[in-house]
């Protein structure tokens, strides 16, 4: 999304643009999964509080949006939200201090040391997922383009695939 805004407004080389991992959305639930959360669906049911990001503010949360309309259970989940997070780093939190009982996060970040051993992944099916990717671009503004060319090429090269593994991202085949 931002990317693709940046392209539009020409602030990168739009042949630099590659993209680099997968960007998938999950749903997170505290560690033993109190509200027994099982699928998407069940963030429709009576009584689950659930943080998601504010579709105005982080990518998460449009995204977060796009899924529960498409499965038709916007409007119930609506009704479940406690907070919308104007960050992606506050659903974490959310999720961690069990004060709700579910948030849709990016996959990678449950990784994150914040995370360690307080949360649980629901998986989103992916016909009913929007799986998003990372990309790479090298902007116009940049003082050394033959650099930023180097370093857009070296991580999305082989030998940074390992590191975007290590830290729970998913890399592109492409």
């Amino acid at each position: 999304y931002y990317t693709e805004q940046a392209m539009d407004r020409n602030y990168v080389f739009n042949e630099s643009v590659e993209n680099l991992t997968l960007h998938i959305p999950v749903i997170a639930v505290p560690a033993g999964n109190p509200a027994n959360i099982s699928r998407l669906e069940d963030l429709a049911g009576p009584g689950v509080k659930l943080a998601l990001g504010d579709p105005n503010g982080p990518a998460i949360g449009k995204v977060s949006e796009v899924i529960c309309t498409q499965a038709g259970i916007l409007s119930a989940v609506e009704k479940n939200i406690i907070v919308k997070t104007a960050t992606v780093n506050q659903l974490l939190i959310y999720i961690a201090s069990g004060e709700v009982d579910a948030a849709i996060i990016w996959e990678d970040m449950t990784s994150w040391g914040e995370a360690s051993g307080k949360l649980e992944i629901v998986s989103i099916p992916e016909e009913q997922n929007k799986i998003k990717t990372i990309p790479t671009a090298v902007s116009i503004y940049t003082e050394d383009r033959e650099l930023a060319e180097a370093f857009n090429t070296y991580i999305a090269g082989k030998e940074a695939k390992e590191t975007w593994k290590k830290w729970g991202f998913e890399p592109c085949d492409a």
